[in-house]
């Protein structure tokens, strides 16, 4: 089937111009959610340079190219096109049931080596008459696109400068229908995507943007102006949101149930939000038909997945009533997933990725939400606080319909999506795993947070010293990969404070590291008793309390566990002036027994590790402890490394990051049915040796 478009206006700036414009423009627009959502949308612009084959001139189209974010685009996001190639696709394009072929024909109208891969849109930009054309996701114009009577209110909203297109799936046959739409309304500067979003274009950078902002703020005065006042209706009493910090300690304590749920098919990482917003929804008497219905714009189900879980219980239920309900409901939502699937799936549809849900809502609470690592899960709430605000314009001035649940199904279970999922890289060892690590401000700590971080892990930083615990995070990364929190492990409150913070930033807890301690070095008739509940507090206690309370939720989860102590040699040899520092140890090292064996039938290992002259970047040796013991040696402290080295079978000085290493070793899936092990670091001191 032929087809034929019109060439296309292109601006004749300078290639350099035209990208720093394009860049800018994105740039802007991208920052402000009410314009897209984040990887949300295109931006495009064509122009002139100079082809260094021929020298002689060739129109280019720059897109934003697949899976790339307009707030953070840079030119290396771009696709770069001949539009002649392009243009040229219109005629040999084979209709719509084959269109997805199309998107390999892009490759063979690129220019140049380099620059990212095109995106199903690009026919959208290349087609359309326009220098330069936007392409995005607010929520005021979805709320348009999603209305019963959309076309009759993009109408009353806009008049003739806005123009209505039918759903159709995003590809070269949209291209086509905005092209012909565009020249068929010379007087339109931009259109209203149904069920999907907005398209709008402009002959020069400033006025493409100024086109986009036009329809977006248009469409949020219409909502507003002829809005009804309730449009999620009224509030259902006793689903209202509870008292801020009843509802964070709920949600701390449903967090990994919930989150061992969702992971029933592959493990996931969590996030949760109670944003008014969210709490408003879930208090709303429309809560149960709106979720039922699922979102609409390709790029929020696609994150959410078609529908959400809906908790149906009232704020204030008992914990033990909600939590039996949420497996009866992930029962029920399993079987209803199966069913969307088995209704739509096709021969040779892609297989079931997983039937468990993407965002979990709970009343009173609030909305959890999962995905392959921390910015996924954040980045589907957000989606989902995107579709509760398209619901709400659509349901204030019309009724609120999605998609149809086929459309969806092609959408998720594209063949082009399956692919995009295929080139993936491959996780890394850690991905998935939510670590909580003592004493990581400094020292061994320190070393172990940045291993578990580098490995793939979501790492809680919990240190006594608030601010080396936020320079830790703050070295590793965003909040998408690590937090701080401050703890005194000695404190069953804030203990207990920590874990629960950790675990509602990554939505759950999977490995722990009591890493903790201090040391003082006194003869048996110096040692104080101060100095003695000192380091049993630390040490003895703060390990039994940490781990408590992590098995704790690791137990309600269900996806097991790992919980390594970072006990000592001289927890297994006799040290001089070392008692209550050797005790403390022990107690630690017969701990990882108790507990590996308790432990054992959650699928929860318990290893320890016992290193023994760490002294460089060590936190207890700088405090005190490293001049202590060179003096009980009779060396000088800046030699005591040096004096450990020497005094072991491999002549080798102990590092943090040796310890880190074992760590590692002892998590990565290698040793996967190895608990209640002591692995000593300590470049092979006989007297420790276990026996």
């Amino acid at each position: 089937m032929a087809n034929s478009v019109e060439p296309t206006t292109v601006n004749t700036s300078t290639p350099q111009t035209t990208v720093q414009q394009l860049i800018a423009r994105s740039n802007r627009l991208g920052a402000d959610a009410r314009n897209t959502n984040y990887a949300g949308g295109n931006t495009s612009a064509k122009g002139t340079e100079t082809d260094p084959v021929t020298g002689g001139p060739v129109e280019l189209l720059w897109v934003k190219g697949s899976g790339g974010d307009l707030g953070t685009l840079t030119p290396s996001g771009l696709a770069v096109l001949r539009m002649d190639r392009l243009l040229a696709l219109a005629g040999v394009y084979p209709g719509v049931e084959r269109e997805d072929e199309m998107v390999a024909a892009f490759d063979f109208c690129l220019h140049g080596r380099g620059g990212a891969a095109p995106s199903i849109d690009t026919a959208m930009h290349g087609l359309v008459d326009a220098a330069h054309v936007d392409h995005l996701h607010p929520d005021s114009g979805i709320s348009l696109a999603t209305a019963t009577d959309g076309e009759a209110l993009t109408m009353e909203c806009f008049g003739d400068r806005v123009v209505w297109v039918p759903w159709r799936r995003p590809g070269f046959q949209l291209g086509l229908d905005i092209a012909a739409i565009k020249q068929a309304n010379p007087q339109a500067i931009g259109c209203i995507l149904g069920g999907h979003g907005i398209t709008a274009w402009g002959d020069t950078s400033d006025a493409c943007e100024a086109n986009s902002l036009e329809i977006i703020r248009t469409a949020e005065a219409f909502l507003i102006e002829h809005g009804a006042s309730e449009p999620f209706g009224s509030t259902v009493a006793g689903f209202e949101a509870l008292p801020a910090a009843e509802r964070l300690a709920r949600a701390a304590v449903l967090a990994p149930i919930i989150r061992g749920l969702a992971s029933t098919d592959r493990a996931q990482v969590g996030h949760f939000t109670d944003a008014p917003v969210v709490l408003e929804f879930l208090a709303s008497e429309k809560l149960e038909r709106l979720g039922g219905l699922g979102t609409s714009c390709p790029d929020h189900f696609l994150r959410t997945k078609v529908r959400p879980m809906i908790v149906d219980l009232p704020a204030a239920t008992p914990i033990d009533d909600v939590v039996a309900r949420l497996k009866e409901l992930h029962v029920a939502y399993r079987d209803d997933y199966r069913g969307y699937y088995e209704r739509n799936a096709k021969p040779d549809s892609p297989a079931m990725r997983g039937a468990d849900p993407a965002i979990v809502l709970v009343p009173g609470v609030g909305m959890f939400s999962f995905g392959a690592n921390k910015q996924t899960a954040r980045v589907a709430s957000e989606f989902y606080i995107n579709a509760i605000n398209v619901m709400r314009g659509a349901e204030a001035v019309s009724t609120y319909s999605p998609i149809a649940e086929a459309e969806k199904f092609r959408i998720e279970y594209w063949g082009l999506e399956e692919a995009k999922l295929q080139r993936m890289p491959k996780a890394k060892p850690l991905a998935t795993r939510i670590a909580f690590v003592t004493g990581a401000g400094s020292g061994i700590g320190r070393a172990i947070a940045h291993r578990l971080a580098a490995e793939g892990a979501c790492v809680v930083v919990a240190d006594l010293n608030a601010e080396s615990a936020a320079t830790v995070a703050a070295e590793i990364g965003s909040t998408d990969v690590a937090v701080a929190v401050t703890v005194d492990v000695t404190d069953e409150k804030q203990v207990a404070t920590a874990l629960a913070a950790g675990i509602l930033a990554f939505g759950g807890i999977d490995l722990v590291v009591n890493n903790a301690g201090l040391s003082i070095s006194k003869p048996l008739l110096d040692t104080t008793e101060h100095d003695w509940d000192l380091q049993h507090d630390v040490m003895a206690k703060g390990s039994f309390l940490v781990a408590r309370e992590a098995a704790r939720a690791m137990i309600g989860q269900r996806m097991g566990g790992d919980i390594i102590y970072i006990s000592s040699k001289n927890a297994f040899f006799a040290g001089p002036n070392n008692v209550a520092y050797g005790a403390a140890k022990a107690d630690q090292a017969h701990q990882v027994r108790l507990l590996a064996a308790e432990l054992g039938e959650h699928s929860i290992r318990v290893n320890g590790i016992n290193p023994d002259g760490v002294v460089r970047g060590s936190g207890i040796f700088a405090k005190g402890w490293g001049a202590q013991r060179a003096a009980v040696y009779g060396v000088a402290e800046e030699d005591l490394g040096a004096f450990y080295a020497q005094r072991t079978l491999l002549k080798r000085e102990v590092l943090p990051e040796h310890v880190a290493a074992a760590v590692f070793v002892l998590t990565a899936g290698d040793l996967s049915l190895t608990t209640g092990l002591h692995i000593p670091v300590d470049a092979g001191v006989a007297a420790a040796f276990l026996r």
